[in-house]
Parts: C-alpha cells; structure tokens; sequence
C-alpha cells in the first residue's frame, strides 16, 4: 500500500481503494486555458497500471514514501494526473514546491530557449567556469526577488544544502572576527586535522523545537520535527529553544499567547547566553511546516531579532517552504515589520533554485575554497526562477494568492464552526493560503479526499496542511471546500 510523503507519511485506509463518484464541478483557471474543469477519479488510487509500475520500480528503487505514480505530461495547471489517468486538484503541490501550475506555458518557453539548454548541456561549475551570462542572471532573477535590505546570493542544490551553507557562512564569520584580521596558527592548521579546537571550534546553531531545516548533517542537527528524521544519525550538541505553542481562535487566547511567548523568548535568550558550545547563528522559520504548522506573532520574531542584535548572534530566517508567494507577501518574514533584515534568508523549493541572501560583505569568506563545491548552485534553475518571478509579478500572483487566501479561509472557518470536531485550531489567517488545520482523523480525512480527487498533505502529529500554487484561484478553493467536507461527512 502506498503512503504518503515526508510529514504526511502514513499509511491509507483500505478504504481509499474504493472507488468514489464525484460528483460534476465546474472551474476555470485564468492563466491556463485547457485546465480540467474537474476533478476525474477513474480507479482506485494506486489504479493498477500504478501497482505494476511500482512493481517495477520497487525491484531499482525504495518506493515505500510514495503517494502515487505520476503522468507529468499530462498535469496542467492546478490538477495532477496520475499513471491510471486521476485527475487530482493539486493542493499540496509536490510539497509546497510546484509555483505556476503544472507544465506552465511561460516556463515551457523559458526551456526551450538557447540559454537554457546551454545551461543544461553544458553546465558550469560555478565557482571556477561561470558563464559570461551568470551576473545577468542573478541581476535579473534571484537579486530581483531578494527580500528588502539583501543584495547578494550564495547558490546551492537544495533547502538542506541552503541551510548548511548558511551555517558555515557564520561559523566563518564567528572565528573570523574572534581573530581580529590574524592568519591561521599553526595550531589551528594542525589541529583541525583531527577534527580538534582550535581549528575545529565547538560553535553552535540555535534551532527551535517542531523545526525543520533539512537532512544533512548540520540542518539535521538543528531539525526537531520528527525522530524518524533522525534517529541513528550523529547530531552535534547544539540547542533547541521553545517555539511558542499557541491556542486558537488567536483572539479569544490574546493573554495567554503572549505570556506562552514571552516564555519561548526568556528561554532563547538564556540559551544563546549559558550554552556550553557558543551560538553563531539562530535558525527560525517563519512557519513551522513540517513540525505541525506552528505560528508566532510578528511582535515575536521582532523581539527574537532584536535579542540576536543584541547577543552578536546572526539570525538566519528559513524561507525555503514558506518563500516566494503563499503566504500573501513575496518573503513570509516580510509580515514581521522588522527594524533591520535578518543576517541571511535561506530558499528553495517554490523558488526552484536554493541559496541564501545576505548584505554583509563579512559574510564572504575571507580566503578563497572556504565556501565552495563543484556545483554552487544550478544556472538552468536560476534561469527556471527568473521565468517564475516575471510571470507571479506580470500576474500579481502574491496579491492574488493573498486574496484566494482571506477567501478560502473564512469558507474555512464557517466548516470549522459546522464541524467543530473535524476542524480544530485553524490557522494561517492573512497568510495567503499557507493555511492548515488539526485534524482528529486525519489519515482518514486525506485518503478520502484523494479518492474524491484532491491532494493535500499532512504536517505534524495531527495538522492537515494546504500547499496550493499561486494559481489557485477561488473557483478551485470552491471545489477544494466542497471535497474537504465530503470527505469528513464520509
């Protein structure tokens, strides 16, 4: 039996192999022409042209986190196909990651031009043979989108390879400053061979528990949303501050929240002062997405700047799941109001390429090799991004996504109050449609709604998360809402 992916991954009742009759809709998308009108469910899902494909596949490959055999030829738009020909309306978008729809037209061209295919045919190791063209690139593309106050781009390959970068940025930068402008010692040099201080420092990133920054081996370490992430892997001995854990509806616990903020902040700001590994660097999310779809208020993440200024701690704020777009604001951290930017912004996935911005020149470091790998990062995906960017501004895509998400939401709030008992601690309001609630039964709740044609995901013990592209338009809220409720009357 199939399950479903990353956070989500649980396995489907039996029955979500029964086949579900949905009933007509009727949608129409502004920016994709020959979108289905409808969800189509023909089979049960895995159908069995997907069973024998994984068959196949399980023989080279672990399927055992896969939801269901896709047709990528097929999708447009909001609605994936699968290998027995489903039609889905796609609202968890291969986790949070598909920006403009499947097989977007504008980003079709993007592919077919000479540079793209240059790129890709003949791809560049980027911190020794950049093309002549790389400078025009970023300029136009990924410098484009930066958030306010950032005006340089360090490339990688992934979120995780983003947040990794990110933390030798500043543990480079810590030691750096430490040694006052002096070369290396002789005894850093040697000692640093043993994986020994001083060469090798015990220096700290400070995370935040129900955070999620990666699989590597440093954002692993400052993960905290799962075990089955972690366990059997080497961690370093690096902190984790309490995230606030907030009560719903956000109005009615006003009091509580802050003093359950309040408590998280005292608590970060005595971690950063007594732990035993000094912190470089603090990683936070603007939105815990993996970890349950835990919120803060914006008076939070101010303070937790103002606490990292103040501590000569950098601050880094991961954008890669709530980045370009969902959230109603271009950066999630642009909701926040802060004084002054964070040190770095980390990004991938809606975005396509991964990296992290920064301003300060210290940031580089001070001899060349030290941050540095084959790839740095991929041009055809710069290229793919530039494409994205031009189309969500040429459409208004954030500000449509932001008014999608007040709509959706307040559909949203009026099933909760129908379904108290189905539809817990609903929140994201004024986040776009980055929008998620708890869910009883949740595995039940997700396998019906696959068998009546929607997609969504999970996060957390017991969170249902909505990952729409910026697409997604009322009309597609409309049929999301319709089946969410068939699905929990089921």
């Amino acid at each position: 039996m199939l399950t479903s992916v990353r956070a989500g991954a649980r396995r489907l009742p039996r029955s979500a192999s029964k086949l579900q009759v949905v009933r007509p809709m009727a949608t129409a998308s502004s920016v994709f022409q020959n979108e289905p009108p409808k969800p189509a469910v023909k089979t049960a899902i895995p159908g069995p042209r997907s069973k024998a494909a994984l068959e196949k596949l399980e023989k080279i490959f672990d399927t055992r986190s896969m939801n269901f055999m896709v047709d990528y030829d097929k999708c447009d738009g909001n609605y994936i196909v699968d290998h027995d020909g489903n039609v889905l309306l796609d609202a968890f978008a291969q986790i949070a990651s598909i920006p403009i729809g499947y097989n977007n037209p504008r980003l079709l061209e993007v592919a077919d031009t000479p540079l793209m295919k240059s790129s890709i045919v003949n791809r560049p190791a980027l911190g020794a043979f950049p093309s002549s063209e790389w400078a025009e690139i970023l300029e136009t593309g990924l410098l484009k989108a930066a958030p306010e106050g950032f005006n340089q781009v360090f490339t990688s390959m992934t979120g995780s390879d983003a947040n990794e970068l990110a933390f030798k940025a500043a543990f480079i930068w810590r030691r750096t400053q430490e040694r006052k402008g002096a070369d290396f010692t002789s005894e850093e040099l040697s000692s640093v061979m043993k994986n020994e201080q001083p060469g090798a420092p015990n220096y700290s990133i400070l995370s935040f528990q129900g955070g999620f920054h990666g699989r590597l081996f440093g954002s692993l370490s400052t993960t905290r949303s799962k075990a089955i992430h972690k366990l059997d892997i080497p961690a370093f001995d690096w902190p984790a501050a309490p995230f606030p854990q907030l009560k719903y509806p956000l109005e009615e616990h006003a009091a509580e929240n802050a003093a359950e903020e309040e408590r998280c902040l005292a608590e970060t700001e005595r971690l950063l002062s007594s732990w035993h590994n000094p912190v470089a660097a603090l990683i936070v999310e603007p939105i815990q997405s993996e970890g349950g779809d835990n919120h803060a208020s914006p008076a939070f993440f101010r303070r937790l700047r103002d606490i990292t200024k103040a501590k000569g701690v950098l601050m880094i704020v991961d954008e890669v799941q709530t980045g370009v777009g969902a959230t109603g604001r271009f950066w999630a951290h642009e909701h926040w109001g802060l004084a002054s930017p964070p040190d770095m912004v980390t990004f991938s996935k809606k975005a396509q390429a991964a990296g992290f911005y920064y301003s300060d020149n210290a940031l580089r470091p001070d001899k060349p090799y030290r941050q540095y790998n084959t790839w740095m990062g991929d041009p055809a995906r710069a290229l793919l991004f530039r494409g994205i960017y031009d189309e969500v501004t040429r459409l208004g895509l954030v500000e449509r996504t932001a008014e999608v998400g007040r709509y959706l939401f307040g559909k949203l709030e009026a099933l909760a109050a129908k379904y108290p008992g189905e539809i817990q601690n609903l929140r994201g309001k004024d986040r776009g449609t980055f929008i998620a609630f708890d869910s009883p039964r949740r595995e039940h709740v997700l396998a019906a709604a696959k068998s009546n044609g929607l997609n969504i995901g999970a996060s957390g013990d017991r969170a249902i998360r909505l990952r729409p592209m910026l697409v997604f338009e009322q009309g597609h809220a409309d049929i999301l809402l319709e089946i969410l409720e068939k699905s929990i009357k089921q």
